[in-house]
């Protein structure tokens, strides 16, 4: 059984690849973008901020309503799809965290 994506699980993940490139403040000057994807349907969401503002890291606020499974008594998201991963969009392609690591790594090798 899959874990629902939540804010805990995006934490827990910046600290598992800190240091790696597979953070938004890592990889940011080469051009990644944050974003998600529904790896049950491949539909790639760019992280946007409740408003649609682009975010420049992952925030859970602008997915479509359909991801959502949980929200907060004040109507943020609480928790998304467990189909749900976090990665980065390069040009207009698709990384989860340890591509974009592995990306970033080969570049400063």
């Amino acid at each position: 059984m899959q874990t629902l994506l939540n804010t805990t699980q995006l934490q827990r993940q910046n600290q598992e690849f800190m240091g790696t490139g597979g953070r938004s403040e890592e990889n940011r000057p080469c051009g990644f973008r944050p974003a998600f994807m529904d790896i049950d349907t491949h539909t790639v969401y760019e992280s946007r901020f409740a408003d649609g503002r682009p975010a420049p890291i992952h925030v859970l606020d602008g997915l479509p309503d359909e991801l959502v499974v949980a929200r907060s008594s004040s109507g943020r998201i609480a928790a998304v799809k467990a189909s749900v991963i976090a990665g980065f969009v390069l040009a207009t392609r698709f990384y989860n965290r340890e591509e974009a690591a592995h990306f970033i790594s080969a570049l400063v090798s």
